[in-house]
């Protein structure tokens, strides 16, 4: 039950209300790669089946009253795939996070590094370390939620360097999958091998925390990072039930 970005972020910010960060745009076919279609048909194609520009949603808001830099990592887009542009999204926030001095929460799900770009691809592997950097020498939180999948080069990297790592329940968290392992090793797997359950009983996760409570959860967990006073219950803005979306920069509750 894959969550676009912009659900996502509407059902985590206050009254659903967040502002796009501007992301640079990379070249739009650095190696011109082609296999069955050309590269730059396949991203056309993507963004009309996706409505989105890209394989990431940098925004900023309140979540309990508590500013942060969001990142959320689009699946239905090429497979959520790491691009030179996904780079370019994580270096935004980071850099938008420091600016602003909030703690930045990403959401990774993704099929591992864009063939199309080739190395260009795997750069991003050492770019996003080095955002992921920029925010621990700043002394702020980064905070991963690693939804089903996140696979391949992105758990190689940024999604595996949090300060706290949550998973939602059963989702697969690996960097080569048990169907490939298994074929390798010749091998059957233990039950639930990889997915978010065995990886917490095995030290690899903080937590994993179900769909429904995962904004309350980020609130008190951020709170605390930041040194702010525990959220009072039921005294918390709520996101909007059916809010509407400015396709521009701004989504917007009905009541704004």
């Amino acid at each position: 039950m894959h969550l676009s970005p912009v659900d996502r972020c509407i059902s985590l910010f206050d009254g659903g209300i967040f502002v796009e960060v501007p992301v640079q745009d990379p070249l739009v076919d650095p190696l011109g790669f082609k296999d069955q279609k050309k590269y730059p048909d396949r991203m056309k194609a993507a963004q009309k089946a996706a409505e989105a520009k890209e394989a990431m949603l940098v925004v900023e808001g309140e979540m309990g009253r508590t500013p942060v830099v969001v990142a959320v990592q689009d699946f239905g887009f090429m497979a959520g795939s790491m691009g030179m542009y996904v780079g370019n999204a994580i270096l935004a926030a980071a850099e938008r996070a420091v600016e602003l001095k909030r703690p930045l929460i990403l959401f990774s799900a993704a099929g591992g590094a864009r063939m199309q770009e080739g190395i260009l691809s795997l750069m991003q592997m050492p770019r996003t370390t080095v955002a992921v950097q920029m925010l621990k020498e700043a002394g702020l939180p980064y905070i991963v939620v690693l939804t089903h999948p996140t696979t391949g080069g992105v758990t190689a990297s940024y999604a595996m360097l949090g300060d706290v790592h949550i998973a939602e329940p059963n989702a697969l968290i690996c960097f080569a999958g048990p169907r490939v392992i298994e074929q390798t090793i010749r091998e059957k797997l233990p039950e639930g091998f990889q997915r978010a359950e065995y990886l917490l009983d095995h030290g690899m996760l903080d937590m994993v925390v179900p769909r429904g409570e995962m904004r309350d959860r980020l609130i008190r967990i951020t709170r605390m990072m930041m040194n702010q006073t525990p959220p009072v219950a039921g005294d918390l803005p709520k996101p909007q039930a059916t809010p509407t979306v400015d396709k521009d920069e701004t989504a917007k509750a009905p009541s704004e």
